[in-house]
Parts: C-alpha cells; sequence; structure tokens
C-alpha cells in the first residue's frame, strides 16, 4: 500500500498527469468548454481519454490553452491562435537545443 501513496503524491507534482475533467478545466482556465475542444481539434493538445471517452487535461495543457486563449482574447483566431503558440514552442525547444550544442562545444574547445 506505500507504493501506491507514492504514486498518488507524484501524480500530483506532475505537470503531465491528466488530473482535469473538461468540465474543471474549463472553470479553472475560465474558458468553455468548446474552447478547449476546438484547441484539441487544431491539434494544440490531446487531452487524455478515460475509459469511458472523457477528455481528461494535465497542468501543462491547461497553460498551453490558457496561451492560446490569449490570443484569442487579443483578436486572433483560434486556429492561427494554435499555430502559434505551436510555434513559439517548437522555437523555444529548438533555441534550448541551440544553447545546449553550443555549451558542449564551448566545453571540449571547440570554435564555432
Amino acid at each position: 500500500m506505500p507504493t501506491e501513496n507514492v504514486s498518488v503524491t507524484g501524480n500530483l507534482d506532475d505537470d503531465d498527469y491528466p488530473a482535469y475533467t473538461m468540465g474543471r478545466a474549463a472553470d479553472v482556465l475560465g474558458i468553455t468548454p468548446a474552447f478547449l475542444r476546438a484547441v484539441g481539434e487544431a491539434g494544440l493538445i490531446a487531452p487524455l481519454r478515460s475509459e469511458g471517452g472523457h477528455r481528461r487535461y494535465s497542468r501543462r495543457q491547461l497553460r498551453i490553452a490558457a496561451r492560446a486563449r490569449g490570443l484569442v482574447d487579443q483578436g486572433t483566431p483560434v486556429e492561427a491562435a494554435c499555430r502559434i503558440v505551436s510555434l513559439e514552442d517548437q522555437l523555444d525547444d529548438a533555441l534550448r537545443t541551440n544553447r545546449e550544442i553550443r555549451r558542449k562545444l564551448d566545453a571540449h574547445g571547440a570554435d564555432i
């Protein structure tokens, strides 16, 4: 039984654990379930489906949806907002990878 408690506690700290139902996620973000469905259909987030087929969202997905909602609130269409958020994340990943490679090269004394 102690392993079950450790597992549950670990899930509370896991940004990717799908802890939120659609209704709760919408309430937390102050948005409608329809908006969550729209960002899912646009491919920005992919909620986990429960055995009963209900969508479940993680905190990371809620943050992503909130970023898209901010753009929509500024007048950006949902599909465009989702693409912008996706491209921003890809750019952040590429910049992070570039920094790591440069650090490794610098550590080995290579000229860039």
